[in-house]
Protein backbone atom coordinates (compact mmCIF):
# COMPACT_ATOMS: atom_id res chain seq x y z
CA UNK A 1 0.00 0.00 0.00
CA UNK A 2 1.34 3.61 -0.88
CA UNK A 3 2.15 5.96 1.94
CA UNK A 4 -0.45 8.21 -0.12
CA UNK A 5 -2.88 5.43 0.37
CA UNK A 6 -2.12 4.95 4.47
CA UNK A 7 -2.35 8.61 4.86
CA UNK A 8 -5.56 9.02 3.57
CA UNK A 9 -7.00 6.03 4.92
CA UNK A 10 -5.36 7.63 8.45
CA UNK A 11 -6.70 11.21 7.51
CA UNK A 12 -10.21 9.15 7.12
CA UNK A 13 -10.27 7.66 10.13
CA UNK A 14 -9.10 10.58 12.02
CA UNK A 15 -12.29 12.39 10.40
CA UNK A 16 -14.59 9.88 11.24
CA UNK A 17 -13.78 10.36 15.05
CA UNK A 18 -13.51 13.68 14.92
CA UNK A 19 -17.07 13.28 13.46
CA UNK A 20 -18.63 10.81 15.79
CA UNK A 21 -17.06 13.23 18.81
CA UNK A 22 -19.06 15.90 17.91
CA UNK A 23 -22.22 13.93 17.27
CA UNK A 24 -22.08 12.51 20.45
CA UNK A 25 -21.55 15.69 22.44
CA UNK A 26 -24.01 17.58 20.65
CA UNK A 27 -26.77 14.70 21.85
CA UNK A 28 -25.06 15.19 25.20
CA UNK A 29 -25.85 19.01 25.16
CA UNK A 30 -28.88 18.53 24.13
CA UNK A 31 -30.23 15.85 26.77
CA UNK A 32 -28.22 17.82 29.75
CA UNK A 33 -28.21 21.50 28.76
CA UNK A 34 -30.32 22.21 26.37
CA UNK A 35 -33.97 23.63 27.44
CA UNK A 36 -36.10 25.74 24.72
CA UNK A 37 -39.18 27.24 25.91
CA UNK A 38 -41.12 24.64 24.51
CA UNK A 39 -40.36 21.75 26.53
CA UNK A 40 -42.54 21.06 29.61
CA UNK A 41 -41.33 21.55 33.08
CA UNK A 42 -39.61 18.59 34.94
CA UNK A 43 -42.21 16.95 37.41
CA UNK A 44 -41.56 16.41 40.78
CA UNK A 45 -41.15 12.30 41.58
CA UNK A 46 -42.65 10.92 44.28
CA UNK A 47 -41.61 8.06 45.78
CA UNK A 48 -44.69 7.16 48.03
CA UNK A 49 -47.95 7.90 49.08
CA UNK A 50 -47.45 10.51 51.23
CA UNK A 51 -45.33 12.68 48.93
CA UNK A 52 -47.85 11.66 46.36
CA UNK A 53 -50.48 14.11 48.35
CA UNK A 54 -48.02 16.30 48.91
CA UNK A 55 -47.67 16.69 45.41
CA UNK A 56 -51.03 17.40 45.17
CA UNK A 57 -51.32 20.30 47.16
CA UNK A 58 -48.13 21.79 45.67
CA UNK A 59 -49.85 21.93 42.85
CA UNK A 60 -52.84 23.80 44.05
CA UNK A 61 -50.18 25.91 46.23
CA UNK A 62 -48.72 26.84 43.15
CA UNK A 63 -51.40 28.01 40.97
CA UNK A 64 -52.22 30.58 44.06
CA UNK A 65 -48.98 31.57 43.79
CA UNK A 66 -48.81 32.57 40.39
CA UNK A 67 -52.00 34.25 40.73
CA UNK A 68 -51.54 36.71 43.24
CA UNK A 69 -50.75 39.88 42.50
CA UNK A 70 -47.03 40.83 41.72
CA UNK A 71 -44.87 43.33 39.79
CA UNK A 72 -43.21 41.77 36.98
CA UNK A 73 -39.77 42.61 36.57
CA UNK A 74 -36.80 42.24 33.44
CA UNK A 75 -33.22 42.57 34.01
CA UNK A 76 -30.38 42.08 31.52
CA UNK A 77 -27.94 39.20 31.98
CA UNK A 78 -23.84 39.63 32.01
CA UNK A 79 -23.99 37.64 28.89
CA UNK A 80 -27.39 39.88 27.19
CA UNK A 81 -30.28 37.82 28.09
CA UNK A 82 -34.05 38.74 29.15
CA UNK A 83 -34.07 37.61 32.75
CA UNK A 84 -37.77 37.91 34.49
CA UNK A 85 -39.28 37.76 37.74
CA UNK A 86 -42.29 38.11 39.79
CA UNK A 87 -42.01 40.56 43.08
CA UNK A 88 -44.27 40.31 45.27
CA UNK A 89 -44.54 43.64 47.78
CA UNK A 90 -45.88 43.32 51.39
CA UNK A 91 -44.33 45.55 53.20
CA UNK A 92 -42.11 48.57 52.95
CA UNK A 93 -38.53 48.62 53.87
CA UNK A 94 -38.92 44.59 54.75
CA UNK A 95 -36.58 42.35 54.02
CA UNK A 96 -36.10 40.93 50.78
CA UNK A 97 -36.08 37.02 49.85
CA UNK A 98 -34.72 36.03 46.29
CA UNK A 99 -35.71 32.88 44.98
CA UNK A 100 -34.13 30.71 42.24
CA UNK A 101 -35.80 27.40 41.38
CA UNK A 102 -34.43 24.09 40.42
CA UNK A 103 -33.36 22.05 37.18
CA UNK A 104 -35.63 22.24 34.24
CA UNK A 105 -38.39 23.36 37.47
CA UNK A 106 -40.98 25.95 37.68
CA UNK A 107 -40.92 29.10 39.64
CA UNK A 108 -44.18 29.17 41.18
CA UNK A 109 -44.27 25.39 41.88
CA UNK A 110 -40.87 24.99 43.68
CA UNK A 111 -41.57 27.93 46.67
CA UNK A 112 -44.96 27.17 46.57
CA UNK A 113 -44.34 26.20 50.24
CA UNK A 114 -41.19 27.97 51.35
CA UNK A 115 -42.48 31.65 49.68
CA UNK A 116 -45.38 31.53 52.33
CA UNK A 117 -42.82 31.41 55.07
CA UNK A 118 -41.45 34.82 53.93
CA UNK A 119 -44.79 36.15 53.87
CA UNK A 120 -46.18 35.66 57.14
CA UNK A 121 -43.18 37.21 58.65
CA UNK A 122 -44.58 40.09 56.59
CA UNK A 123 -41.00 40.07 53.95
CA UNK A 124 -41.08 40.47 50.42
CA UNK A 125 -39.98 38.16 48.17
CA UNK A 126 -38.77 38.30 44.00
CA UNK A 127 -39.44 34.77 42.49
CA UNK A 128 -36.95 34.30 40.03
CA UNK A 129 -37.16 32.27 36.72
CA UNK A 130 -34.02 31.28 35.92
CA UNK A 131 -32.11 31.75 32.40
CA UNK A 132 -34.00 29.39 29.81
CA UNK A 133 -36.72 29.05 31.96
CA UNK A 134 -40.37 30.30 32.11
CA UNK A 135 -40.16 34.00 30.52
CA UNK A 136 -36.75 34.35 31.26
CA UNK A 137 -34.96 34.35 27.42
CA UNK A 138 -32.11 31.34 27.08
CA UNK A 139 -32.08 28.22 25.58
CA UNK A 140 -29.03 26.57 27.88
CA UNK A 141 -29.04 25.52 31.25
CA UNK A 142 -25.54 25.40 32.80
CA UNK A 143 -26.45 24.03 35.86
CA UNK A 144 -25.66 27.06 38.27
CA UNK A 145 -22.27 28.37 36.30
CA UNK A 146 -23.83 31.21 34.43
CA UNK A 147 -27.12 30.95 36.64
CA UNK A 148 -24.57 31.98 39.64
CA UNK A 149 -23.90 35.56 37.89
CA UNK A 150 -27.39 35.73 37.31
CA UNK A 151 -28.22 35.44 40.84
CA UNK A 152 -25.21 38.26 41.38
CA UNK A 153 -27.66 40.64 38.89
CA UNK A 154 -30.30 40.15 40.60
CA UNK A 155 -28.94 40.89 44.23
CA UNK A 156 -27.44 43.64 42.66
CA UNK A 157 -30.84 44.87 41.11
CA UNK A 158 -32.19 44.95 44.60
CA UNK A 159 -29.66 47.01 46.27
CA UNK A 160 -30.28 49.32 43.67
CA UNK A 161 -33.29 49.81 43.65
CA UNK A 162 -34.70 48.66 47.52
CA UNK A 163 -31.23 50.15 48.68
CA UNK A 164 -29.66 49.19 52.17
CA UNK A 165 -32.53 46.46 53.36
CA UNK A 166 -31.73 42.86 54.60
CA UNK A 167 -31.60 40.28 51.82
CA UNK A 168 -31.24 36.35 51.47
CA UNK A 169 -30.73 34.22 48.83
CA UNK A 170 -32.60 31.32 48.54
CA UNK A 171 -32.21 28.25 46.55
CA UNK A 172 -33.68 24.68 45.48
CA UNK A 173 -32.22 21.84 44.01
CA UNK A 174 -30.12 23.52 41.33
CA UNK A 175 -31.46 27.06 42.64
CA UNK A 176 -29.69 25.81 46.16
CA UNK A 177 -26.15 25.24 44.12
CA UNK A 178 -26.83 28.42 42.19
CA UNK A 179 -27.07 30.42 45.86
CA UNK A 180 -24.22 28.91 46.79
CA UNK A 181 -22.08 29.18 43.81
CA UNK A 182 -22.82 32.83 44.18
CA UNK A 183 -21.61 32.91 47.51
CA UNK A 184 -17.88 33.72 46.59
CA UNK A 185 -18.53 36.53 44.15
CA UNK A 186 -19.09 40.27 44.66
CA UNK A 187 -22.70 40.11 46.41
CA UNK A 188 -24.03 43.47 48.05
CA UNK A 189 -22.83 43.99 51.41
CA UNK A 190 -26.71 43.93 52.44
CA UNK A 191 -26.86 40.03 51.53
CA UNK A 192 -27.24 38.83 54.76
CA UNK A 193 -27.56 35.20 54.40
CA UNK A 194 -28.10 32.14 51.90
CA UNK A 195 -30.63 29.20 52.33
CA UNK A 196 -30.21 25.91 50.21
CA UNK A 197 -31.97 23.38 49.82
CA UNK A 198 -30.84 20.15 48.65
CA UNK A 199 -28.22 21.66 46.19
CA UNK A 200 -25.30 19.52 44.01
CA UNK A 201 -21.95 19.83 44.71
CA UNK A 202 -21.19 20.42 41.08
CA UNK A 203 -21.93 20.45 37.78
CA UNK A 204 -19.67 17.12 37.13
CA UNK A 205 -21.03 15.42 39.98
CA UNK A 206 -24.61 15.45 39.22
CA UNK A 207 -24.03 14.50 35.58
CA UNK A 208 -21.65 11.61 36.71
CA UNK A 209 -24.10 10.52 39.24
CA UNK A 210 -26.79 10.29 36.51
CA UNK A 211 -24.99 8.73 33.92
CA UNK A 212 -24.46 5.79 36.82
CA UNK A 213 -27.85 5.91 37.33
CA UNK A 214 -28.82 5.46 33.78
CA UNK A 215 -26.15 2.60 33.41
CA UNK A 216 -23.46 4.59 31.10
CA UNK A 217 -20.20 4.88 32.39
CA UNK A 218 -19.02 8.64 33.62
CA UNK A 219 -15.64 8.76 32.77
CA UNK A 220 -16.54 7.94 29.26
CA UNK A 221 -19.58 10.02 28.58
CA UNK A 222 -18.34 13.05 30.46
CA UNK A 223 -15.48 14.24 28.34
CA UNK A 224 -18.29 14.37 25.78
CA UNK A 225 -20.89 16.18 28.12
CA UNK A 226 -17.72 18.72 28.74
CA UNK A 227 -17.24 19.06 25.39
CA UNK A 228 -20.62 19.54 23.95
CA UNK A 229 -21.39 22.42 27.32
CA UNK A 230 -18.30 24.47 25.73
CA UNK A 231 -19.18 23.73 21.79
CA UNK A 232 -22.97 24.19 21.60
CA UNK A 233 -23.89 25.68 25.07
CA UNK A 234 -20.59 27.92 25.34
CA UNK A 235 -19.86 27.72 28.98
CA UNK A 236 -17.52 25.02 30.67
CA UNK A 237 -19.12 23.10 33.41
CA UNK A 238 -15.90 22.73 35.11
CA UNK A 239 -15.85 26.47 35.84
CA UNK A 240 -17.44 26.32 38.84
CA UNK A 241 -18.92 24.76 41.82
CA UNK A 242 -20.97 24.72 45.15
CA UNK A 243 -18.01 23.06 46.90
CA UNK A 244 -15.41 24.77 45.71
CA UNK A 245 -17.01 28.60 45.98
CA UNK A 246 -18.50 28.12 49.62
CA UNK A 247 -14.60 28.13 50.32
CA UNK A 248 -14.26 31.75 49.73
CA UNK A 249 -17.91 32.91 51.33
CA UNK A 250 -18.18 35.89 53.50
CA UNK A 251 -21.80 35.18 54.08
CA UNK A 252 -23.77 32.87 56.50
CA UNK A 253 -25.12 29.73 54.76
CA UNK A 254 -28.24 27.27 56.03
CA UNK A 255 -27.83 24.36 54.12
CA UNK A 256 -31.30 21.90 54.08
CA UNK A 257 -31.20 18.54 52.52
CA UNK A 258 -33.44 15.40 52.75
CA UNK A 259 -31.78 12.02 53.87
CA UNK A 260 -34.18 9.83 51.11
CA UNK A 261 -32.82 12.10 48.10
CA UNK A 262 -32.35 9.44 45.88
CA UNK A 263 -32.02 11.70 42.41
CA UNK A 264 -29.31 14.93 44.77
CA UNK A 265 -27.64 12.82 47.39
CA UNK A 266 -27.70 14.18 50.96
CA UNK A 267 -23.72 13.42 51.10
CA UNK A 268 -23.68 15.90 48.54
CA UNK A 269 -24.56 18.78 51.31
CA UNK A 270 -22.56 17.06 53.89
CA UNK A 271 -19.76 17.47 51.75
CA UNK A 272 -20.84 21.38 50.86
CA UNK A 273 -20.84 22.12 54.57
CA UNK A 274 -17.72 20.80 55.63
CA UNK A 275 -15.79 22.42 52.67
CA UNK A 276 -17.74 26.19 53.87
CA UNK A 277 -15.77 28.32 56.13
CA UNK A 278 -18.60 31.10 56.31
CA UNK A 279 -20.89 30.90 59.41
CA UNK A 280 -22.78 27.68 58.33
CA UNK A 281 -25.72 25.26 59.38
CA UNK A 282 -26.46 21.85 58.17
CA UNK A 283 -30.17 20.51 58.55
CA UNK A 284 -31.51 17.09 57.52
CA UNK A 285 -34.64 15.63 57.13
CA UNK A 286 -34.56 12.23 57.45
CA UNK A 287 -37.75 10.21 55.56
CA UNK A 288 -37.52 13.16 52.76
CA UNK A 289 -36.85 12.68 49.24
CA UNK A 290 -35.75 15.25 46.46
CA UNK A 291 -37.25 18.57 47.36
CA UNK A 292 -39.99 17.19 49.92
CA UNK A 293 -37.67 18.42 53.29
CA UNK A 294 -40.58 21.51 53.87
CA UNK A 295 -43.62 19.38 52.98
CA UNK A 296 -42.04 16.48 54.99
CA UNK A 297 -42.43 18.67 58.23
CA UNK A 298 -43.54 21.45 57.85
CA UNK A 299 -43.11 22.75 61.58
CA UNK A 300 -39.21 22.44 62.02
CA UNK A 301 -38.51 23.50 58.59
CA UNK A 302 -39.76 26.63 59.40
CA UNK A 303 -38.68 26.59 62.50
CA UNK A 304 -34.96 26.37 61.29
CA UNK A 305 -35.21 28.66 58.35
CA UNK A 306 -37.32 31.27 61.03
CA UNK A 307 -33.91 31.17 63.60
CA UNK A 308 -31.77 31.64 60.91
CA UNK A 309 -33.26 34.58 59.35
CA UNK A 310 -34.06 36.19 62.65
CA UNK A 311 -30.64 35.22 63.70
CA UNK A 312 -28.67 37.06 60.96
CA UNK A 313 -31.21 39.89 61.19
CA UNK A 314 -30.33 40.41 64.85
CA UNK A 315 -26.41 41.06 64.06
CA UNK A 316 -27.75 44.37 62.06
CA UNK A 317 -29.31 45.96 65.38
Amino acid sequence: MSKLAILIISLSILFTIFALSILVSRYAYKRAFYFPPTHPVLPFYASNEDEEEILKGLNDSSRLLCNEDYEPIFIESFDHLSLFGRYYHVKDGAPLFIEFHGYKGDACRDFSGGDMIFKSLRFNTLLVDQRAHGQSSGRTITFGVNESYDCLSWARYARERFGDIPIFLVGISMGGSTVLMASNLDLPKNVKGIISDCAFSSPKEIICKVCRDIGLIPRLIYPFVTLGAILFGGFNPNKRSAIKSVKESRVPIMIIHGEADKFVPCQMSSEIFESCTSEKYLHTFKNAGHGFSFASDVPRYEHLVKEFIFNQLEKIK
